[in-house]
């Protein structure tokens, strides 16, 4: 078994466990709205082509799938790999009328899936919460097809001191938010942790790059709030 870290997967478990019914309501709060335009960035530089296959990795209820069957107008298709079987309930009745998706619980670290089977492997907000990010990495370039891609969406470092500054005294509300809509604070601050305990732009590039993905590239959004990256197999 590929070594995992038990202790980040059992808390993960926990607290995705304590908030997947509201997730949805909960990122449009701690978001202030913006997590739709971000995902649609992601979409934008992903520029999915019709028949693209797409592993959706920790995909939660499902934004991202959505967002890439309708940019290829129906005609990708999407695998949906969530870890948490409550919040894999909530995406498949979210999108219960859509076609061409399959759903599956399963870690990151460990793909029931055959090599060279997928054109894209995109993770949106689940890349900080892997038990182990490199094991994870080695599986995603397994499945993914000569001349795919991976993609990436997750909180960031900021680049400015000002807004560094207001972000994080803006990230102590969240924990207070969430014992509102939640009943519990708890979740939230985990989730605020891992953000900060995550890593910088730059350091998750040399992650890919150690991994064996090329041409690997980051862009900023909201200075810096989330980034996205993205590299490729080469060979």
């Amino acid at each position: 078994m590929t070594n995992i870290n038990q202790s980040k997967l059992k808390k993960a478990t926990e607290v995705f466990n304590q908030v997947f019914n509201k997730y949805d309501l909960m990122n449009d709060i701690m978001s202030l709205g913006i997590h739709r335009i971000w995902k649609k960035r992601l979409i934008d530089w992903m520029n999915p082509k019709k028949n693209d296959h797409l592993i959706d990795i920790a995909s939660g209820t499902g934004d991202v799938a959505k967002a890439f069957l309708e940019r290829t107008n129906y005609l990708g298709k999407v695998t949906c790999v969530e870890p948490n079987k409550l919040m894999m309930e909530e995406g498949r009745k979210k999108l219960k009328k859509l076609e061409n998706i399959t759903w599956h619980i399963s870690l990151a670290e460990k793909l029931p899936f055959k090599n060279e089977t997928f054109d894209i492997y995109c993770v949106s907000f689940g890349m900080r919460n892997f038990a182990n990010i490199n094991s994870a990495m080695k599986e995603a370039r397994r499945v993914l097809k000569i001349g795919g891609r991976i993609i990436c969406l997750e909180f960031s470092k900021i680049d400015n001191d000002l807004l560094n500054k207001f972000y994080k005294l803006y990230s102590k509300s969240i924990p207070i938010i969430g014992k509102y809509v939640v009943g519990n604070s708890e979740p939230y601050e985990y989730l605020t942790k891992t953000i900060e305990e995550f890593y910088n732009q730059k350091e998750l590039a040399d992650i890919f790059k150690k991994n064996g993905f090329s041409n690997v590239e980051f862009r900023n959004l909201s200075g810096g709030i989330v980034a996205i990256h993205s590299g490729w197999k080469i060979e």
